[in-house]
């Protein structure tokens, strides 16, 4: 726009000296005239009010106006500045306001040139009207893109905005997930070997002087309960399955989980193995071999039993774990799984890590228990197994029932911890 003032101011002033404008005198009042106009032009760019507040841009407008005027006033060549006030005054004021006004100045642009040449030709009103017809559309086009590109803008900074919002709650929920699944791990490892440490330890210390032999048997197995949690911690580190299943299979894992634990707690464990075995996922693997351990470490710790049973049951499109012991136990409607199982108080954290474990693989965990010692406790746990398609290649893990299947347990009471 400034290049086109410029450019039409110039081009008039020329053609007013070398034309009959400059035979009568006028000449250096049409420079002066020129000047004025592209002064007053500048000024309006200069000032910061104009463009922002619409009453400076109708006052800068009108103060041009006039100067434009004055100047087309002294020479015809002075219509060629009405073509960058078509452009201006649509850009700077409302549509409602620069339509009549764009109107007056081609009336004005006409009837000058009119006066000018002593007449009017049909070329002196068409030129006019086109030229701000033409800058019309060309302004309202501008604004309406402009308007358009900055939506786009601003929808482009909302789904930007939104995409970071979105990826940082994806974030925390990954860090809070992540802090769970460690939890649990930790509480059904290190935390129940930690247990078993404390339990042999105390063991030795009633042994000692009496019975050194019986101390010493509980110092060692004090010191491979710590080399096996010190194993566990290592494999967590390093993100790998549980060692008790490197180079074995679930049911030998869990009845060596079964001797040890009888070992440690001085407690009649043992381990039943039922149905034909089919091959698990390792996610299920792991899952039934923690349950068990978090299981059998709230039967040593608050449960009082002197005999315990675990059960590994495969079916034709299920593996259920069942943990039963003879220990006192609880109102599970009144306790609601909070305490940490018979008559003491614990973490609570036991039976809802043991939910949120087998919910992740879609498994089912069902507690039975009720109140007075003998009653016992009864946990049962329950995922879908692999069904192989007839016809089918070697498939993966996902080959997998839809769904948990359920399977009711007898009525056997106990302590839910």
């Amino acid at each position: 726009m400034h290049g086109l003032v410029l450019l039409l101011l110039a081009v008039a002033a020329l053609r007013a000296l070398v034309g009959a404008d400059a035979s009568n005198g006028r000449a250096a009042l049409i420079v002066v005239g020129a000047a004025v106009t592209a002064g007053v032009y500048a000024a309006g760019n200069l000032l910061p009010s104009v463009g922002p507040s619409r009453r400076a841009s109708m006052v800068w407008l009108g103060c041009l106006t006039l100067a434009w005027s004055g100047f087309y006033a002294l020479t015809a060549e002075g219509i060629w500045f009405a073509f960058p006030l078509f452009f201006l005054v649509p850009h700077l004021l409302p549509v409602r306001l620069a339509v009549p006004a764009v109107a007056g100045l081609t009336v004005l642009a006409i009837v000058g040139y009119g006066v000018h040449r002593g007449g009017l030709a049909m070329g002196m009103v068409l030129g006019p009207v086109l030229g701000a017809a033409v800058a019309m559309a060309t302004v309202l086009g501008y604004q309406a893109l402009h308007r358009e590109s900055e939506e786009r803008r601003r929808l482009v900074e909302d789904v930007v905005a939104a995409r970071a919002s979105l990826a940082a709650a994806e974030r925390h929920a990954g860090v809070l997930a992540e802090r769970e699944r460690l939890a649990r791990e930790i509480h059904d490892t290190l935390a129940q070997g930690f247990s078993s440490i404390q339990l042999l330890l105390r063991a030795a210390e009633r042994a000692l002087p009496a019975d050194p032999l019986a101390a010493d048997r509980h110092v060692r197995l004090a010191r491979i309960t710590a080399t096996d949690n010190l194993a566990e911690a290592r494999r967590f580190v390093r993100a790998l399955a549980p060692p008790e299943l490197d180079g074995s299979s679930l049911p030998a894992a869990l009845e060596r989980l079964c001797a040890r634990t009888a070992a440690e707690a001085e407690l009649d464990v043992r381990f039943h193995n039922t149905g034909d075995a089919v091959q698990l996922p390792t996610a299920v693997e792991v899952a039934l071999l923690r349950i068990a351990q978090s299981a059998l470490g709230n039967t040593v710790r608050h449960a009082a039993a002197s005999r315990a049973e675990v059960t590994l049951s495969h079916m034709d499109a299920s593996v259920t774990l069942d943990v039963v012991d003879d220990g006192r136990g609880f109102d599970p409607a009144g306790r609601s799984g909070r305490s940490g199982g018979s008559g003491s108080a614990g973490t609570g954290f036991g039976l809802a890590a043991m939910r949120t474990r087998a919910a992740e693989l879609g498994g089912v965990l069902t507690v039975e228990s009720g109140p007075g010692q003998g009653q016992g406790a009864a946990i049962a746990v329950t995922f879908p197994v692999p069904v192989p398609v007839p016809g089918a290649g070697s498939g993966s893990d996902s080959d997998s029932v839809s769904g948990p299947v359920s399977v009711p347990l007898p009525v056997r009471g106990g302590a839910e911890r």
